[in-house]
């Protein structure tokens, strides 16, 4: 098992580190910008690309230009949403998506304003949907952007961090005994299933925003704290 995992960890660092780097911004740049998010999942690229990091002005690089890529993606779904939300949802696509999750993501923004924006960044769905809805809101990009800046500099400090962690701390293993690669591998699911309750348990709690607009206008934005 070592030599699998040493051989997938090798392939990824063997990529030129800037070229690594920018990748992983330009997909994460997608992943948060125009429903892509639906089918890119960020958190793996983030998650692999940091794998190779191998010195802190790797790490720094690689947090700084995930960050950028985050709220590129954030910006580009924020201003698609304004001039061209509605059109998006009467399209095949928005279709697609339904009905009561645009609803959803309206009432979201709608009851909690800037901390809807915040949090829907950890929640599976919304995170795609929310820039794009924001848009055809009120709120203004400044309070959006300061807000989405939060989410994305945690998230991407957290993934990245965990991720090289993780890496330094298997090979250290792997030096030493051979089933590392077993441990390596249950510490990955773990950490997966892991995050994977813990966004499921922040939906739950959040759900009871997204029945209904708070006055009946979901362009509005009545959270004090977000509006």
């Amino acid at each position: 098992m070592n030599e699998i995992i040493n051989y997938l960890l090798a392939l990824v660092a063997s990529i030129d580190p800037v070229t690594r780097t920018l990748l992983a911004s330009f997909l994460i740049m997608l992943e948060t910008s125009f429903l892509v998010g639906l089918v890119i999942p960020g958190d793996t690229v983030v998650i692999i690309s940091s794998t190779a990091i191998s010195s802190f002005p790797e790490y720094i690089f690689m947090v700084v230009m995930v960050i950028i890529g985050s709220l590129t993606g954030e910006t580009i779904g924020f201003f698609v949403g304004k001039y061209f939300g509605p059109h998006i949802r009467r399209s095949w696509l928005g279709k697609k998506i339904g009905h009561h999750r645009w609803e959803q993501a309206e009432n979201y923004i709608d009851r909690r304003g800037g901390i809807a924006v915040f949090v829907s960044r950890f929640l599976p769905i919304l995170h795609s949907m929310v820039p794009l809805t924001v848009g055809m809101t009120r709120m203004t990009y400044k309070k959006f952007i300061a807000w989405t800046s939060a989410s994305c500099t945690i998230w991407a400090v957290v993934y990245v961090t965990l991720a090289a962690v993780l890496k330094d701390q298997y090979e250290a293993f792997a030096a030493k005994y051979d089933w590392a690669g077993f441990l390596f591998l249950g510490i990955v699911v773990v950490i997966i299933l892991g995050f994977a309750l813990i966004k499921k348990r922040i939906e739950k709690s959040q759900e009871r925003y997204m029945d209904e607009p708070g006055d009946h206008d979901p362009r509005t934005v009545e959270n004090p704290l977000g509006s």
